[in-house]
């Protein structure tokens, strides 16, 4: 059933039907809204001819599905399949697609909130939206993505740690027996790789002064420049490096309660290598290259650089 209005001298026209959400848009003539409601009505009946409401699936269904046929095509499918988990343990997920409504994704929010971080939500949500974006588009169920409406939550924040020159001499040259783990520091610093992406170096990706990286978290491969620390690092150790990620993980909370260093995680020093990079005079472009931003705009969650070498240049 169409709803006309008039507001700053402009006709808006909402249709709705029961169920299955509603369409709505502003026209300067009354005539124009009038016959696209008439228009949009017709539309919908033939949805709800097509799309009975006992048609469609459970929503809990359909996220099995994209579990099964989407999630485990991609490299994080261990945490959309954790992320889902929650999701199907919510109420609403034995609900028919078509009645989930962005008043019960604000209830799922607000108790998540009370578990995990804002952040951690927030890759969540980006889950759902793109299950609701892949049932809507690829799989043909005529809703409105109950996502778009919602609100995010409020509290994310990049982080902007950055290693003072005490915690660098502890973490590279400190006494400590672990010399792989001290190796994989060291070369995360130097390269800005991901703790993923150096625990798969192979003798084999070593061309001359570069490397290539054949698995990375886009899906891109890519080939960096390494330094001449960061390729005798290579050179004189033992690949792959022979830690799991796991093992690294440990070993890492380890050293830090060792040296008394806080609030430190170890993908910081991909931020740490970054911000080097910059500070080095290697443009965005470059910086690109070897970080593998496909967004260059995502640099500016990374770097963080500091006043005093910016004050030295002015």
């Amino acid at each position: 059933m169409a709803t006309l209005r008039q507001r700053n001298k402009k006709w808006q026209v909402q249709v709705r039907i029961s169920n299955y959400g509603a369409i709505s848009k502003t026209f300067i003539n009354k005539k124009d809204a009038l016959q696209w409601a008439k228009e949009k009505e017709i539309e919908l009946q033939r949805h709800v001819i097509q799309f009975k409401p006992q048609k469609f699936p459970i929503t809990k269904i359909l996220i099995e599905k994209y579990i099964n046929n989407i999630s485990i095509k991609k490299k994080g499918y261990e945490f959309e399949k954790y992320c889902f988990n929650n999701f199907l343990r919510s109420s609403f997920s034995n609900l028919p697609l078509n009645q989930v409504t962005t008043q019960h994704l604000a209830k799922y929010r607000d108790t998540r909130l009370k578990n995990v971080k804002a952040s951690t939500f927030l890759r969540e949500l980006n889950l759902i939206r793109h299950f609701f974006s892949i049932v809507i588009k690829e799989w043909g169920y005529p809703i409105n993505n109950p996502c778009k409406a919602l609100t995010k939550p409020n509290g994310v924040q990049t982080r902007e740690r950055r290693l003072t020159n005490e915690e660098y001499n502890f973490l590279v040259k400190g006494n400590y027996p672990q010399q792989t783990l001290r190796h994989i520091i060291e070369f995360a610093i130097e390269t800005a790789m991901r703790r993923g992406e150096i625990l798969n170096i192979k003798s084999e990706h070593i061309k001359g002064q570069t490397l290539l990286i054949p698995q990375t978290k886009n899906g891109h491969p890519r080939t960096i420049p390494l330094t001449k620390r960061a390729l005798n690092i290579l050179v004189n150790t033992q690949l792959p490096f022979p830690m799991s990620a796991n093992a690294v993980r440990l070993a890492w909370e380890r050293l830090k309660k060792k040296g008394n260093i806080k609030d430190l995680h170890f993908h910081d020093l991909r931020h740490e290598a970054i911000s080097r990079f910059f500070e080095k005079g290697l443009s965005i472009p470059e910086v690109a290259l070897i970080s593998g931003h496909k967004d260059v705009r995502m640099l500016f969650r990374y770097t963080h650089l500091k006043a005093e070498d910016i004050l030295r240049k002015l």
